[in-house]
């Protein structure tokens, strides 16, 4: 499979300064030197960058390929395809599709001349399955299916492919699928229909399809049959598979290392979500027939499942089922078909195993590891060990990381960037703690933009932590000014800041009109442990928002080049939390942006699309005796609001639902508080549409200059009495 990216998750990164014709970069990355002549950023280059998706090695370590997005402010002008390049940098990279849609979860085959991939092409209703010679010639399509067909998986031997879909239940053949979906299509009424939460996710409502896993032969021409809606596991009422932030919702599956049987994740307690932590199991199936049998994991939560390149060993990370708003993802190691509990790899090990990869002989395991603002690589031994610092880049991080299961040795390629760097592909050599490029996709443009890395630092809040931040400079900076600060407040709360390059609030672009950008790292965020992250419950917002008052205060200390009288803050989702909570809890900031912002914590347990967790981090059920629900909702304290603020949403929002921004806006409104609200009909949680997202930085950088430079009125005037 090809090799995840947290970059998504962290808003869309966008290569590296080269240095050396090699373009070798070594682990100690040095600032890029700031030259004459260089341009301001606009939103323009930013969303025109290329954008290079995660790579995904040849099993044999010689191939390396990678997705990479051609963006366009029109839709139709986009162009998405995939990449070949040799592992060792021999040759420049060259394009192996040329379609108008994009191919999604590119997988290798054992024999590492093919590759499977999911795509919808001329003549297909839904994403269909392909196959595609990386030696030459055009993709053959091998599933004809009435669904999407999802996430392919070769089996060992190459004669088949494994592959995920949503199905209607009680259709157990494709004849029987394709009739269920025409019964639904001809219906004359249009309803949703629940008995139980969850009812939707992200951006989509849950219909009655539920998860299944499907095997396509390459041998014998039989069309794809399904393995799992048979069994007993799957006819369970509460059975599902892990959502996806998309939307998507998938059981992880993973070959058995003889191809027998296929280990996945699912849940018999999708119902139990309104009331509890719904906890994930790992099951066995056989291909050939028979029931799914549960493996001695436990219950909780499952990501990143693989076997070790012998065969003897499922490695998984897992978070612990327990009441708390945060648990540290834990890297576990299971002796495959003897049946005892699997173990931990990394004992005592304060960070998050965000991707892991195993070498060739099964002895030791390489991983990606946030901490603060970067993602450093290290290593333990497979036995089990306090994993080891490889590699820790001074600027950025890396985002991405595979490894070749069967070359003679460990040859490992990722994705590295920075806040300055768009994410390139690169060769990871342990040895040497380096890296070096093997695409050069935004090389020479990045050289071109007048921008510097996050400068770091660090201070001790009134509550005894360490917050750590991250400073942005303007554009032409001259030490000997005094610049305006917008103070950005990252999301989750369970995220960080990191040193990359994002196009949803990007710190460089809303630092381009002359700002410096200040970013905290406060209370609930990840990166510094598991405690840090936990201590946000029971205090979803006051904590943290004064951390990052405090931060203001100290970076007003240490750089003089900073205005402390002339202030901004926002941010999105928690982050437009915090911006609804500035607004009744301090007056410093001469304005507020808010983005998806909670309003009501009430509100936002009954309307998002989940509670629980929302119950664990305000101690209890609205109806209870924890104070929590009435102090920390913002609302709540609109009779001190003043500061004027700008609030943006997307109208298909179900994580922060429209109706708490239309509370704040009906409260500003009634104070009498100068405030603007955008509303994006197409939008969902993250406002993604190119037009549309060049519209907000237009918006936010038009209410910034009023406030902070005496700029012109945004349209509408303030609010009269």
């Amino acid at each position: 499979m090809m090799a995840k990216t947290r970059a998504v998750a962290r808003g869309l990164a966008i290569g590296v300064a080269v240095i050396g014709a090699m373009g070798l970069v070594p682990a100690v990355t040095p600032a890029p030197l700031m030259a004459q002549g260089r341009q301001v950023l606009t939103h323009e280059t930013l969303w025109m960058m290329k954008r290079v998706g995660a790579p995904s090695i040849s099993p044999d370590g010689r191939w390396v390929v990678y997705a990479m997005n051609e963006p366009a402010y029109e839709a139709d002008k986009a162009v998405s395809d995939l990449w070949l390049v040799p592992a060792d940098g021999s040759a420049p990279p060259r394009r192996i599709t040329n379609t108008k849609g994009g191919e999604d979860d590119v997988a290798w085959a054992p024999d590492s001349h093919r590759l499977a991939f999911s795509a919808k092409r001329e003549g297909d209703e839904d994403a269909q399955i392909y196959v595609l010679d990386v030696a030459g010639g055009e993709a053959q399509r091998v599933t004809t299916v009435p669904f999407a067909a999802r996430k392919p998986q070769w089996r060992p031997d190459g004669g088949a492919i494994l592959f995920e879909a949503s199905v209607w239940p009680g259709a157990s053949d494709i004849d029987s699928q394709r009739k269920a979906r025409a019964e639904r299509k001809d219906r004359k009424f249009n309803m949703r229909t629940y008995d139980h939460s969850p009812v939707r996710y992200w951006n989509e409502w849950y219909d009655d399809r539920r998860p299944s896993l499907w095997l396509q032969s390459l041998d014998d021409g039989q069309p794809a049959r399904d393995i799992l809606s048979g069994t007993a596991l799957a006819k369970e009422d509460g059975f599902f598979g892990v959502a996806n932030g998309d939307g998507g919702v998938s059981l992880s599956p993973r070959w058995s290392p003889d191809g027998k049987d296929v280990v996945f994740v699912a849940t018999t307690e999708r119902w139990n979500a309104a009331f509890a932590n719904v906890g994930y199991r790992l099951w066995a199936l056989p291909v050939a027939g028979g029931e799914a049998r549960e493996l001695p994991a436990g219950a909780g939560g499952f990501s990143d499942l693989a076997f070790t390149p012998d065969g003897r060993h499922l490695l998984f990370n897992k978070t612990d089922r327990v009441e708390e708003v945060y648990s540290l993802p834990r890297l576990k190691r299971l002796v495959w078909n003897v049946g005892t509990a699997a173990e931990d790899v990394t004992p005592g090990f304060d960070r998050e195993p965000a991707q892991f990869a195993v070498t060739p002989d099964s002895k030791s395991i390489f991983m990606l590891v946030p901490e603060g603002a970067g993602e450093n690589l290290y290593r333990v031994p497979l036995a089990g060990g306090l994993p080891q610092k490889v590699i820790a880049p001074a600027v950025g991080g890396y985002t991405a990381l595979d490894l070749a299961a069967k070359a003679s040795g460990p040859v490992l390629v990722g994705l590295y960037g920075s806040a300055v760097n768009p994410v390139e592909v690169v060769r990871i050599d342990p040895v040497k703690r380096s890296h070096r490029l093997l695409t050069q996709v935004n090389v020479a443009q990045a050289a071109t933009i007048d921008w510097a890395p996050p400068e770091r630092f660090v201070f001790t809040s009134a509550g005894g932590r360490p917050i750590h931040n991250l400073i942005v400079k303007p554009p032409a900076f001259d030490p000997a000014k005094k610049y305006p600060l917008f103070v950005m407040m990252h999301g989750g709360p369970a995220s960080s800041n990191p040193d990359q390059i994002g196009l949803r609030w990007n710190y460089h672009l809303l630092a381009a009109a002359g700002y410096v950008v200040l970013m905290s790292d406060y209370t609930g965020s990840t990166g510094y442990g598991e405690a840090f992250a936990r201590a946000i419950k029971g205090d979803p917002l006051r904590t943290p928002a004064n951390e990052i008052n405090q931060a203001v205060d100290e970076a007003v200390r240490r750089f003089p080049y900073i205005d402390a009288s002339n202030a901004c803050a926002g941010g999105a989702s928690y982050g437009g939390h915090l911006a609804n909570w500035m607004e009744g809890a301090t007056k410093r900031y001469k304005c507020l942006v808010s983005h998806a912002g909670e309003a009501d914590l009430l509100t936002q347990w009954g309307e998002s699309d989940f509670n629980y967790g929302r119950e664990l981090s305000s101690g209890g059920v609205p109806w209870g005796d924890s104070p929590v629900w009435r102090d920390q909702s913002p609302v709540l304290h609109a009779a001190k609001w003043s500061t004027p603020m700008l609030m943006t949403i997307g109208e298909r929002d179900y994580r922060v639902p429209l109706g708490n921004t239309l509370i704040m806006w009906t409260a500003l409104q009634r104070m009498k508080v100068p405030s603007r609200l955008l509303v994006f009909p197409d939008a969902w949680h993250w406002i993604t549409k190119p037009e549309d997202s060049r519209q907000f930085y237009r918006e936010v950088h038009a209410w910034l200059a009023h406030y902070l430079k005496d700029g012109p009125q945004p349209k509408g005037g303030p609010v009269k009495p």
